[in-house]
């Protein structure tokens, strides 16, 4: 049983609004969550980059460069696993909803 101090394994979330909360959680690192939207702005412009060319490589080096820079944030500066290892699509899921929260101003950069 965990309390409230300890968030519970992320296998045990229900719901993507209840694993949002533990995302966040286990980006508290500032360096880490840099990483994290260096990841996902290299990964839009790599997306641009495709519609704008049509070379699918683009794709490959937009999943590459996020993956890289938000696991680097996390084994050099968070000093955790990601979450990815475990919820891979929730994982996604708030990755993107954290880079939107960074652009809003609702999560620290």
């Amino acid at each position: 049983m965990n309390d409230t101090t300890t968030p519970p394994p992320a296998q045990q979330f229900k719901s993507f609004a209840e694993f949002y909360p533990f995302y966040l959680s286990e980006h508290s690192d500032r360096a880490c969550r840099r990483m994290h939207f260096l990841g996902s702005s290299l990964g839009v412009l790599c997306l641009g980059l495709l519609a704008w060319t049509g070379e699918p490589q683009y794709l490959l080096y937009g999943l590459l460069a996020g993956y890289a820079c938000a696991w680097i944030g996390h084994f050099v500066f968070e000093k955790n696993k990601p979450a990815s290892f475990k919820r891979p699509l929730y994982s996604f899921m708030g990755d993107w909803v954290m880079y939107k929260d960074m652009w809003l101003g609702k999560v620290s950069l």
